[in-house]
């Protein structure tokens, strides 16, 4: 019995709550489910990758750990794995140059795939309803994010804004822009600041969701789709 306590010692352990995703709304038109942040967004650029054939320009999906508590540890965007990996790549296909490896960095383009918040009428105060994202109205993008106005934040370039719209346009994708809730009211951050530290352009993106952080997160299926989508024509066209 002893022997078997000792087992929680290095276990991690996670309560969680235990119910399956289900159908939300008289329509059935929302996802009610547990920890849709990030998983909604995990789901839709995994999909959007593993659909893509021929595209231009070498691309990849990244999941990474510990976004919340700021991407620390060897699992997080803060550790040197994807540079690593590119690097490794560079010195098989065109020798070992540490030059190199920052030019393929910040010739890249990216899309932080992570959630946005969306208008939540029963707590409109904490909200710029011009500026915020609403469910149905497709991908959402976050120019900045951050905290008391931008601080802590990646801000995505108009040249690369004005590229990426032209692309969802031609691909028919249903789009929004939005902000993470009101200055000194709302806020959060992800992994987007990180890689704009290589010089690469990024821009944050992904599905409008109610109730962030709460047990169960709200999501719609719409938005669902149109993220899928969004991410597919950025993979081939950008």
């Amino acid at each position: 019995m002893e022997s078997k306590k000792r087992i929680f010692a290095s276990a991690e352990l996670e309560i969680v709550p235990a119910g399956k995703a289900r159908d939300c709304g008289f329509d059935r038109s929302m996802i009610l489910s547990y920890g849709q942040d990030d998983r909604v967004c995990a789901f839709t650029s995994l999909f959007a990758m593993l659909d893509v054939e021929n595209a231009k320009r070498t691309g990849c999906c990244l999941l990474v750990d510990k976004e919340e508590i700021g991407s620390v540890g060897a699992t997080g965007m803060h550790s040197r794995f994807f540079e690593n990996t590119v690097a490794e790549l560079v010195a098989l296909t065109e020798g070992e140059s540490e030059l190199k490896v920052r030019r393929a960095l910040a010739n890249s383009r990216m899309l932080s795939s992570d959630v946005s918040a969306a208008y939540d009428p029963m707590f409109a105060e904490a909200f710029e309803k011009r500026s915020a994202a609403f469910f149905t109205k497709g991908l959402a993008f976050n120019k900045f994010t951050g905290s008391r106005g931008k601080s802590g934040s990646n801000d995505a370039n108009a040249e690369y804004l004005a590229r990426l719209r032209k692309v969802m346009d031609d691909a028919g994708v249903t789009y929004q822009f939005a902000e993470l809730g009101k200055v000194d009211v709302g806020g959060g951050g992800t992994i987007a600041y990180i890689m704009a530290n290589y010089g690469m352009e990024v821009i944050d993106s992904g599905v409008a969701v109610l109730s962030m952080h709460a047990p169960y997160e709200v999501s719609s299926k719409a938005d669902v789709y149109e993220a899928v989508k969004g991410y597919r024509a950025f993979l081939l066209n950008m």
